[in-house]
């Protein structure tokens, strides 16, 4: 399973872990995917889609 966001397609992205001393280092920063009942089915959606499927969900 990809950590891949279902609904906006957000992935994970290259930065730097950077120390005291200014040194730099390679990590990846990965999207907060969270599982969630859309239309019956399961998808892994980014917590800012989570966000904004509740808000229109009240509407």
């Amino acid at each position: 399973m990809s950590r891949i966001c279902t609904r906006c397609g957000k992935s994970a992205v290259r930065a730097n872990s950077v120390s005291h001393s200014n040194i730099k280092k390679p990590r990846r920063q990965k999207p907060n995917l969270q599982l969630l009942k859309i239309e019956g089915g399961r998808a892994r959606v980014c917590s800012s889609c989570r966000r904004t499927l509740a808000k229109k969900s009240t509407k």
